[in-house]
């Protein structure tokens, strides 16, 4: 793979966009750019032309693989030297309040940093060479290719299901046996709904790891995982595309019911007079957005502790143990995917027919959210349908449309999304 990309003049530095499914070559390709310094930069597949554009446009891409074909292309090229440690954290991109695509850039690391990041990893999941990582998340987001890479630098194995399905995730336990997984509470919520049809029981005796976070995850569905695959087997954490804070063992959890967890190891979290919490981290941890200096400064502060950084989130600190009160105002979680109002409303807002528009989430039994759009204006539903249909990716795409006579809003003029 690396020997692939020098061949095609790639170097320290540049950046490889990948916009293909995930298999398990996928991982072999982001471990093989970033142990010899080419950037991965991992992006949704389903992205339309128009969320690609305003990605690629102020990446200056060296590479972009969009099909299986060119991924798999990469993996024959001539030998060449690898750094024993990925030399850069992958650039994954999230969205903001401003409804814009940030790259959340950590730098090239230096050795030591490099081995410091993998180590940790590895600490604290415990990969090891007889693992074998059951990837069921889109491999292309952080935290499932956080947990393949990692076990494949521990010398274990991966297996991917092309997308979660509860009849495949039950064929996959009983064929590959796996060890660990990652996953959203969406997927458990799936399985446990497919058990309870079918009446299925299958072993799950070969998980050691179950790790689940990007959405609150109901009790119910909480306790029942703890009681299918052990409360010392699951686990919570909160983290971001920027980075991690902690983590949370079911049996801990049970002592602390609610807690996201104590910080992970080399981080301190504190909360400010507004409630928002604030996170510390390594050196290796440390990121900037993506040519974007503004909000860069925005996210950052020091401490006494160290730089710290925050995405927002409102939450408390209560004898080191992390409570999670708010996610950022605005932002929809549906299905462990994260929905950025602004981003959503950016693509709708220029259709003729519409005055106003503003995108929020309800509560949804199977997502946990929903995306709804209500918007003031004289389209109809359809041409709004359709203008999602060629602008956004699926989860990001309203399952409802308001019409109103006018969006509520505050004395200042701030739409009151609770209020819709």
């Amino acid at each position: 793979m690396a020997g692939a990309l020098r061949a095609r003049g790639l170097g320290t530095g540049d950046r490889l966009v990948l916009l293909c499914p995930g298999e398990p070559a996928y991982a072999s390709v982001v471990l093989g750019a970033a142990r010899s310094g080419v950037v991965p930069v991992p992006l949704d597949p389903r992205l339309t032309a128009w969320e690609r554009e305003r990605v690629l446009g102020d990446l200056d891409a060296a590479l972009v693989v969009d099909d299986s074909a060119a991924l798999r292309a990469l993996l024959d090229g001539p030998a060449a030297d690898l750094a024993p440690d990925p030399l850069c954290r992958p650039m994954h991109f999230t969205s903001g309040t401003t409804g814009r695509p940030k790259g959340v850039w950590s730098g090239l690391l230096e050795p030591d940093d490099a081995r410091d990041l993998v180590v940790e990893e590895r600490e604290l999941w415990g990969f090891r060479a007889d693992d074998v990582d059951l990837v069921v998340s889109p491999i292309y987001h952080s935290a499932p290719l956080r947990f393949a890479t990692g076990t494949l630098l521990a010398g274990g194995s991966i297996a991917v299901l092309p997308h979660f399905d509860a009849t495949a995730f039950v064929d996959a336990v009983a064929q590959v046996r796996p060890t660990t997984m990652f996953c959203v509470p969406a997927h458990l919520q799936r399985l446990q709904q497919h058990l309870d049809e079918t009446g299925d029981e299958p072993d799950l005796s070969s998980f050691r790891l179950v790790a689940h976070a990007g959405a609150p995850c109901p009790e119910p569905v909480r306790r029942r995982a703890h009681a299918q695959f052990g409360e010392r087997t699951v686990w919570e954490f909160y983290g971001s595309t920027e980075g991690q804070w902690t983590a949370c063992r079911g049996d801990a959890w049970h002592e602390r019911p609610g807690s996201v967890g104590r910080a992970r190891p080399g981080r301190v979290v504190t909360v400010d007079d507004e409630d928002q919490l604030w996170c510390v981290v390594p050196r290796w941890g440390r990121f900037t957005y993506w040519r974007d200096e503004e909000k860069t400064a925005q996210a950052w502060r020091d401490t006494p502790d160290g730089p710290a950084f925050t995405v927002g989130d409102l939450g408390r600190v209560e004898d080191g143990w992390v409570y999670l009160d708010a996610r950022r105002s605005d932002l929809v979680i549906s299905g462990g995917v994260n929905v950025y109002p602004a981003e959503v409303e950016a693509a709708l807002e220029d259709l003729p027919g519409v005055l106003e528009v503003a995108v929020f989430g309800r509560p949804d039994e199977r997502w946990g959210q929903r995306v709804v759009a209500a918007y003031v204006g004289d389209a109809d539903e359809e041409t709004l349908r359709a203008r999602a249909l060629e602008r956004l990716a699926p989860p990001k795409r309203p399952k409802e449309y308001l019409r109103l006579d006018a969006l509520p809003r505050t004395a200042t003029g701030k739409v009151r999304r609770t209020e819709l």
